[in-house]
């Protein structure tokens, strides 16, 4: 079960992870993009790490929904709005939770990665987040439908998609600034897909 405190703390290493990584991260975009995804990430992360200390009382719903809104106002690009309604909607289906569990998790996530389908108006294959968000939630689910503990189904989301970011290397972008490259957009990796992984993979060193 994951309560309020448990969640805060796993949002704070994640925003730990995006200052870490965001000289890579921007790296990735100044190849395809903005330059800006990793400094963006860090920024919004940072914010919501400042709110952590007043939300880990509160229910799991109104945390996410927290976190989403707060990106949303902090993180400049398309990531700002992408990461915000993923966060935003799964805080709305898990409205009023005082804990969640696997099941729980699951739900928020899918939710949260249609909540990026819909918003972006894309799918699998277009060399966006979504090609480490997709094969993750599938490899999960999976998992669970064979009723295994939290930490294998966490650890399949990460080799899935992880696995999805080294697929994006070989696709044409069709999305956002990248697009504009076409062919050219062959060879680099999806910044936005590697941001979603390594949340996940923080996600998932924590339990």
């Amino acid at each position: 079960m994951v309560d309020g405190k448990k969640l805060t703390a796993v949002l704070m290493q994640i925003s730990h992870k995006m200052t870490e990584q965001k000289d890579y991260l921007t790296r990735l975009d100044a190849a395809i993009g903005d330059s800006d995804h990793g400094i963006n990430m860090a920024r919004g992360f940072e914010a919501v790490e400042k709110k952590l200390p007043s939300l880990a009382d509160k229910d799991i719903g109104t945390i996410l929904k927290t976190v989403g809104m707060t990106l949303v106002s902090t993180v400049g690009g398309a990531s700002g709005p992408l990461y915000g309604s993923a966060f935003m909607k799964a805080g709305v289906a898990m409205a009023g939770k005082e804990d969640m569990d696997l099941s729980d998790f699951l739900e928020a996530m899918r939710t949260g990665v249609e909540a990026v389908q819909m918003r972006g108006r894309a799918g699998a294959g277009e060399k966006t987040m979504l090609d480490s968000m997709l094969p993750a939630m599938d490899a999960m689910e999976e998992e669970a439908s064979a009723n295994a503990q939290i930490h294998t189904v966490l650890k399949a989301g990460v080799i899935a998609a992880w696995d999805g970011v080294e697929g994006t290397k070989d696709m044409i972008a069709t999305k956002g600034r990248a697009s504009y490259l076409g062919e050219r957009s062959v060879g680099h990796q999806d910044p936005g897909a590697t941001s979603f992984a390594y949340m996940l993979e923080t996600i998932a060193s924590m339990f």
